[in-house]
């Protein structure tokens, strides 16, 4: 006899950054009780410092043949835009032979196909938010900026915007010499020779927002408790157990684990064997004497601008590191050096808010996203650069999938015992 589905009426969501808060919002939504639990706070972990970019025409798998084009020699300097360090970790040198061995033509086509259907999702799930009372703000990235030096650079980024569009997305743009750039937006100096113009993208505040999506959830009646947490993850007959430093955290139907980094220490018993490596990345903001209207991206020098407030919030590099290192101000001085040439008016010398997040990444650029060997310990991470723009999809197709019992094909690509 075929057994029926049953939906958890009451589940745990570990981590409270993007992808966990969406995850909870989506699943009240369906009427399921939801308690949010976070090692540190909301928005405490690579939610805080991201670049905020709302960008399907972007969100591409992170290992592409551009990496492997840096050279070993490159990626060990602390100066690169991508830093491995000189280490014995296994975990992490097992991470980067498999990361190197994805960075080819063919399998980022492949991954970009897997991630095409959820990223022509992902505006409408923002939208969904807004509908449904989440105060947050999204922007229009009206202008979105890619600029470059020369011509010939630009070459890179188009040939790729090419490849996500036979991939099934709408790409609009439109392609710029340097002096038609300036005239858009006066922050970018002399430097900049060429430049590409995307069309149909937004931004967000990612601290504010995530923020907001926080408070839209214990509105909702949801729970978050901060500062707790979770060690280990215990599948019993009565239910799913949460245990921490502090003891017992509770007793849920169902648990995800959205807890980006450290997923895997959590996920492992549940046959998750993927590696969850920290790829961290640094931002400032600064004063600018012209803010630009919208997002500055510089491809050539892997940096990201997002004006937020009054300052521009200036954010890049990779690095593949333990999440718990401290900042390098190494990193930042590379930030500066690399940005200063491309912007005009920029006061780099009074730099605010220094900062080091740890981004969740897998080895093939795809994300985590599913049930495990217990259909009740689903996860959601590994989103590597792009946790905030796809946080809101991955929850909605999530709760989805918990409350129906059906995986939607969408997610197929991303299951996390691949």
């Amino acid at each position: 006899m075929r057994s029926t589905y049953s939906a958890p009426r009451r589940v745990a969501v570990v981590g409270a950054g993007m992808v966990g808060l969406s995850t909870a919002w989506f699943l009240q939504d369906r009427g399921v009780e939801v308690t949010v639990v976070d090692r540190e706070g909301v928005a405490a972990g690579s939610s805080r410092g991201n670049a905020g970019w709302l960008t399907p025409s972007l969100s591409t798998p992170l290992p592409d043949p551009a990496v492997l084009e840096y050279g070993i020699r490159a990626v060990l300097s602390p100066a690169s835009p991508v830093y491995v360090p000189p280490t014995l970790q296994l975990d992490l040198v097992r991470f980067a032979v498999s990361f190197a061995r994805h960075s080819t033509a063919r399998r980022w086509r492949r991954s970009m196909r897997a991630l095409a259907p959820v990223n022509r999702l992902s505006l409408a799930a923002f939208d969904a938010l807004r509908d449904g009372g989440v105060t947050g703000e999204t922007y229009a990235a009206e202008p979105f900026l890619a600029a470059y030096r020369r011509e010939e650079e630009r070459r890179v980024l188009v040939e790729e915007l090419q490849h996500v569009a036979e991939a099934g997305q709408d790409v609009e743009l439109d392609l710029l010499t340097g002096e038609e750039a300036r005239r858009l937006e006066p922050a970018l100096s002399e430097e900049v020779g060429a430049a590409v113009v995307l069309h149909g993208q937004r931004f967000i505040n990612p601290r504010v927002f995530v923020q907001r999506l926080a408070d839209a959830v214990r509105e909702r009646g949801g729970q978050i408790r901060e500062r707790t947490p979770v060690t280990r993850v215990v599948d019993r007959p009565d239910g799913v157990r949460l245990l921490g430093t502090a003891g017992d955290v509770g007793r849920f139907d169902a648990v995800v684990l959205a807890n980006g980094t450290w997923l895997g220490e959590l996920a492992r018993p549940f046959g998750v064997r993927t590696l969850v490596q920290a790829g961290r990345g640094y931002s400032f903001n600064i004063p600018v004497e012209h803010l630009p209207a919208g997002p500055v991206y510089l491809p050539a020098q892997r940096v990201a601008c997002t004006p937020l407030g009054d300052r521009l919030q200036v954010a890049g590099m990779m690095e593949f590191r333990r999440p718990d290192a401290p900042l390098d101000p190494r990193r930042i001085q590379a930030i500066v050096d690399a940005a200063r040439p491309m912007l005009r008016g920029a006061d780099f010398s009074d730099r605010r808010d220094e900062w080091v997040g740890s981004r969740p990444c897998t080895p093939d650029g795809l994300p985590l996203i599913g049930p495990t060997t217990s259909r009740r310990v689903h996860v959601a991470g590994g989103h590597g650069m792009w946790g905030i723009a796809l946080g809101p999809v991955t929850g909605r197709l999530v709760a989805e999938t918990l409350t129906t019992g059906r995986t939607p094909p969408e997610l197929t690509p991303f299951d996390p015992l691949r």
